[in-house]
């Protein structure tokens, strides 16, 4: 199988356990997810299944949707529910008015420190484990973009939300730093992703229905001629598909840049770049899915 599962991840695993269980499934060792979701987290986690991780490439800047609460009151060492308090319990006050200006003064695109709980690797070492030998750990701030940030409730110290961001926003942060410009500390209580880009929780599955299509013979897979349909999708003659398939440049009638080219029965074969320096409509294949003596039906 090659293609997409969106997987609806329980609290309580990590995004790899989520990908260990579907490497198992399928009986495929070629799966990784499209970003990871913290263990206390549940919701969308998109995993690439068979030659579709050659495509990860392309998913690396797709906004993420959040829904989640903030408990003001206090900071913890991980900025989320699973730290130790870093801070006093002091029962905040929360004004909606407030809160919703608050709010909207952290959207826009400004910088951000990372949590030194977190993946981040300093000299190929992940910084939580370095935390964990009792290390200190400075990570950069690094520029991120807020779309969206929206109150939906208050609920006496918890402060239900719901944000757009861009790849590499860590809400666990946003969380700690709200919590400080109001000066009672706060961490995340909650998160759920609601979707990546344009892969939704309405298409995601939980894994036992995911192992219940697989033990019904069903395909849940998202096929790859319906991934990157941002991407204009080129119809090839049969001697292109060859030359697409070896890597060969073709000559394209395209306005933008990155194009899908599909073979006549609608099929992905391969994700061609304009070359920035060459003339002309010519394509160069960035990244081949089909092999050039590959007739199998299954590809896609």
């Amino acid at each position: 199988m090659d293609g997409a599962v969106v997987l609806d991840k329980p609290e309580g695993i990590t995004s790899h356990d989520a990908v260990v269980a579907v490497r198992r499934m399928f009986s495929e060792t070629r799966i990784g997810h499209l970003g990871t979701l913290d263990p206390f987290a549940s919701g969308v986690l998109v995993l690439l299944v068979g030659r579709a991780t050659r495509l990860a490439r392309f998913y690396r800047e797709r906004e993420k949707t959040y829904e989640g609460a903030i408990r003001f009151g206090f900071s913890t060492t991980t900025f989320d529910r699973e730290g130790d308090p870093t801070s006093p319990d002091r029962p905040p006050v929360l004004a909606e008015q407030e809160l919703r200006s608050l709010l909207q003064e952290f959207c826009g695109t400004r910088p951000q420190q990372p949590p030194s709980f977190s993946a981040k690797k300093i000299s190929g070492v992940p910084a939580y484990r370095l935390m964990r030998k009792g290390r200190a750990v400075a990570l950069a701030a690094v520029p991120v973009t807020i779309s969206e940030l929206d109150l939906v409730a208050i609920e006496g110290p918890l402060v239900r939300f719901r944000t757009r961001v861009s790849a590499g926003t860590y809400v666990r942060s946003l969380a700690h730093e709200l919590g400080q410009r109001l000066g009672v500390g706060a961490h995340l209580a909650q998160l759920r992703r609601t979707a990546v880009g344009e892969f939704t929780e309405a298409a995601a599955l939980s894994l036992a229905s995911l192992q219940e299509k697989v033990r019904r013979g069903e395909n849940p897979v998202i096929p790859l001629r319906s991934l990157l349909p941002e991407l204009p999708g080129i119809p090839l003659t049969a001697q292109q598909v060859v030359q697409a398939a070896h890597g060969r440049d073709l000559e394209i009638a395209c306005e933008q840049d990155l194009v899908r080219l599909l073979d006549p029965e609608d099929r992905l074969v391969a994700v061609a770049v304009r070359p920035g320096r060459q003339p002309g409509n010519f394509f160069h294949p960035l990244v081949v899915l089909r092999a050039p003596d590959d007739t199998s039906p299954g590809i896609d």
